[in-house]
């Protein structure tokens, strides 16, 4: 039957996923679908109300889940998140490191101490996540699937963002390697890039006349939403349905990078 099919090749049921940045507006909805799909969701972040709002929604569709705060630019607070997911849950099946944060901050005004605080949590967190993370999903031996949150500029650069497009290229760049690495364990890590969203960390940034620009350029005319990125999620999630899927970058933006002028 086509839904015994689908459920096969989606469902989460038994698995637990751990979500960075699982408090916030695309990580949550993310969270929100894995959840939906039946896996267990730790939502990871700093803000606790923003994690009981999402988490009332899931638990009222009949989802799991749980908030654990801390700060994941910081590898102790890292290992005691894996410490405690694997008290609480037993297990880990799926990474999603989705933290963020940008400025529009001119090139020459860019100050060391934003410098370090985008790196820090754009890149550094990524990178101490997969250290952390990685070595429990290698050394268990049932695989597992990261899932890096890219970003367009993370496959060419854009203007008026240069600290932000450089942290997400190191992130596209760690995580090709990573895939490499890991793929004999069956250890899967996937880049998945939205294109124009909005979110917290970029609500600055879209001023009337850039979102202009970019939907100008979007051949769908518009910016993305949410639940758009549910899909592409569950494909990289899932070990049947995404099983021979490793250092993709799947890009889900309205065609935004099929197009040069």
């Amino acid at each position: 039957m086509p839904n015994s099919y689908l459920n096969d090749l989606f469902a989460l049921a038994g698995r637990t996923a751990v979500v960075i940045g699982g408090t916030g507006v695309l990580c949550g909805e993310m969270a929100e679908a894995l959840a939906l799909a039946g896996a267990e969701v730790v939502l990871v972040g700093t803000r606790a109300d923003k994690a009981e709002t999402r988490l009332q929604r899931i638990h009222a569709a009949g989802g799991r889940g749980y908030f654990v705060a801390a700060d994941v630019a910081r590898r102790a607070e890292l290992e005691r998140l894996l410490a405690t997911v694997l008290e609480r849950s037993g297990k880990v099946d799926i990474l999603i490191n989705g933290a963020g944060v940008n400025a529009s901050t001119p090139f020459f005004d860019i100050s060391e101490e934003e410098l370090d605080r985008i790196f820090s949590v754009n890149f550094r967190a990524v990178f101490l996540a997969c250290q952390v993370f990685g070595r429990y999903f290698v050394t268990r031996g049932e695989g597992g699937s990261v899932i890096n949150i890219g970003s367009m500029s993370g496959l060419n650069p854009l203007s008026r963002i240069f600290t932000y497009s450089a942290t997400k290229a190191a992130v596209h760049n760690l995580s090709k390697n990573l895939a490499r690495e890991w793929a004999t364990a069956g250890v899967r890590v996937n880049i998945l890039v939205p294109g124009f969203f909005p979110a917290e960390q970029n609500r600055k940034a879209l001023t009337p006349e850039r979102v202009a620009l970019i939907t100008g350029h979007t051949p769908m005319g518009r910016l993305g939403e949410a639940h758009e990125l549910v899909g592409a999620t569950l494909l990289l999630a899932s070990s049947t349905a995404g099983g021979f899927i490793t250092g993709a970058e799947l890009v889900v933006d309205g065609g935004f990078n099929a197009m040069r002028i």
